[in-house]
């Protein structure tokens, strides 16, 4: 009797720590089943602004201070892109760099002045704590930046 009690507890436990242990799912469902490639949006991004898109690859870096975004990097070309996400709304671990990700939103595209550079280079080097190392200087003119505004993201666990 207690040896049957304790397959049934094993049957029912072992899915269950699996499940735990399974992929990390942030914010709202991922609806697409295609992913973008990075290369590929950045090369048109007025063809993919204010479209839904989804990234696959690893992270490459996570804001430190809220976890408010990822830099993801596409394994076919090496090239990375920013999802954002709105400040406490999806929250993504700050030990997630290095973990593969998918990761949903839309295409944001915009013109940053080097004013507008140097404030957002300041506050992103201040939630990664690299303030100290901070040049201005070394920002000039404008750049046209290319993001995704995500709206949900799943780490997977491999």
């Amino acid at each position: 009797m207690k040896n049957r009690f304790l397959m049934v507890v094993g049957v029912i436990l072992i899915p269950l720590l699996f499940a735990a242990a399974g992929d990390k799912k942030y914010g709202k469902p991922l609806t697409l089943k295609k992913a973008t490639p990075i290369a590929e949006l950045l090369a048109k991004p007025e063809a993919f602004k204010d479209k839904t898109v989804m990234l696959e690859g690893e992270i490459t870096e996570v804001c430190q201070k809220k976890g408010c975004w990822i830099k993801v990097k596409d394994s076919s070309s090496d090239t990375e892109l920013q999802v954002k996400v709105e400040d406490d709304v999806i929250v993504f671990p700050k030990d997630g760099k290095g973990k593969k990700v998918r990761a949903e939103g839309v295409v944001s595209v915009s013109v940053l002045t080097e004013e507008e550079r140097r404030s957002r280079a300041e506050h992103e080097a201040e939630e990664q704590g690299t303030l100290k190392e901070f040049d201005p200087s070394k920002i000039v003119g404008s750049v046209t930046i290319v993001r995704i505004e995500g709206e949900g993201a799943v780490l997977v666990d491999e």
